[in-house]
């Protein structure tokens, strides 16, 4: 089999792509690219994605797939028994596309707006609004999330691919002091996921101490 080569920047979603491919088995390799300041390594991602947007991932056939729901999936259907997801017959996993889906539709664009709002609004009263507004927006979702999962892991007793997600994002706004103090059970699961060893070099690429 040949090697996947996962395109990303340290602490960005890419983070979440490689995690699942740590634990996945599969083999890949990571490229971390300069996706902020112009040069060719930024010019070389929109050649990739036109969004400019991380992760992208080459398959080992040459062919480019973007977006990290989409990536996570196609790790899951690689690697099957490494547990990153309920099989299709079990009863958790219309919860786990559920959670999945939420994740990526309604938590993730409030950072796509929010981040950098003078990307979409060039008055500076405005721009503070849309990152107020995408602020409260992110911490009503993750209350949602906390409130509507029973804990220990995303899926009750079994980690899954969800468990990723909550342990990358939560070291994006609101950060997690905030996860801790108003979200404990998802709290709980980051600070879990982040004692794992086959992460540890995860976690130093993208949050080197």
């Amino acid at each position: 089999m040949g090697f996947y080569r996962l395109i990303g920047n340290p602490g960005c979603g890419s983070a979440i792509v490689e995690a699942a491919f740590a634990l996945s088995g599969l083999p890949y390799q990571t490229e971390m690219l300069e996706i902020w300041q112009p040069g060719p390594e930024r010019e070389r991602l929109f050649q990739l994605n036109p969004l400019g947007q991380v992760p992208v991932m080459i398959l080992p056939d040459g062919s480019i797939m973007t977006e990290s729901g989409a990536m996570v999936l196609h790790i899951i259907d690689r690697a099957p028994g490494a547990g990153l997801a309920p099989s299709p017959d079990d009863p958790a996993r219309p919860a786990f596309l559920r959670w999945l889906v939420f994740l990526v539709a309604s938590i993730y664009p409030t950072f796509t707006y929010g981040d950098v709002p003078a990307r979409y609004v060039n008055e500076k009263e405005g721009q503070a609004e849309l990152r107020a507004v995408t602020e409260a927006e992110c911490q009503r979702y993750w209350r949602l999330v906390e409130t509507g999962i029973a804990g220990p892991w995303m899926l009750g007793e079994t980690r899954s691919a969800l468990d990723l997600y909550v342990w990358v994002m939560s070291h994006w706004r609101p950060g997690r002091q905030w996860f801790r103090d108003y979200c404990p059970k998802l709290s709980r699961i980051a600070d879990a996921v982040d004692g794992d060893p086959r992460l540890a070099p995860v976690k130093a690429a993208n949050w080197p101490s």
